[in-house]
């Protein structure tokens, strides 16, 4: 027999089954499930859902990252930016990227830390990226910028292993990927080729910044606590 209790309060009333072990909740249809959904025809242009279905069906899938094997790798910085650390640290975040080798396209990123007692180690890096002024880190990095990156493990309170980027060296400057989609020149570049006596020697000065080797030691030596 299924009748209704009533329950105090002024609360909604409850179901019941004829035995006392069984009930329920009268449910209704959740109005969410039965709201249009959108189509991938409704965020995709004409021809992209079929380019969108080769490109799934020909892409395999990434592989989950862990740390590095300690060594040396070449690797291209592609950003850096002024933060700070979870305690307040203000530091230069550089981020590099793999370009070559089995870890190819793995992302390394790595603190230049801004206080007194790191100044000394922070000088010593950026100006192997040509970086000799605190104005300088408000702008961009020049891009291309190659270097040898040396990686070694660390491991934290929790046993979890970490990179941590002991030292770099700048290798080479890559000319700028062109972009797939940009309009072909189909003109001669007519510009006439610079000599090293003819170039400004403020460019000539920056390049040479920038062509600089390595250093040894610890990147992140008076990190910030």
């Amino acid at each position: 027999m299924i009748g209704s209790q009533a329950a105090g309060n002024g609360k909604k009333a409850i179901l019941a089954t004829g035995s006392e072990n069984f009930g329920f909740r009268k449910t209704y249809p959740d109005r969410r499930l039965h709201m249009t959904r959108k189509k991938l025809t409704d965020i995709l242009f004409e021809n992209d859902k079929e380019k969108l279905t080769q490109a799934w069906e020909s892409t395999e899938a990434a592989q989950e990252w862990g740390p590095l094997p300690r060594g040396e790798y070449i690797a291209r910085i592609t950003g850096g930016e002024l933060a700070t650390s979870r305690q307040n640290t203000p530091s230069y975040k550089l981020k590099f990227e793999i370009i070559a080798g089995d870890y190819e396209g793995q992302k390394i990123w790595h603190d230049v830390w801004l206080t007194p007692a790191a100044l000394p180690m922070a000088k010593r890096d950026l100006g192997k990226l040509g970086i000799r002024s605190l104005e300088q880190l408000e702008t961009p990095l020049p891009e291309g910028i190659r270097c040898k990156v040396h990686l070694v493990l660390r491991q934290d309170d929790n046993g979890e292993k970490y990179n941590r980027l002991r030292s770099f060296e700048v290798v080479g400057i890559d000319p700028p990927e062109p972009e797939p989609f940009a309009p072909v020149d189909e003109e001669p570049d007519e510009r006439p080729d610079v000599s090293d006596e003819e170039m400004d020697p403020d460019v000539r000065e920056a390049i040479d910044d920038i062509a600089e080797v390595s250093f040894p030691g610890d990147c992140n030596e008076g990190e910030g606590k």
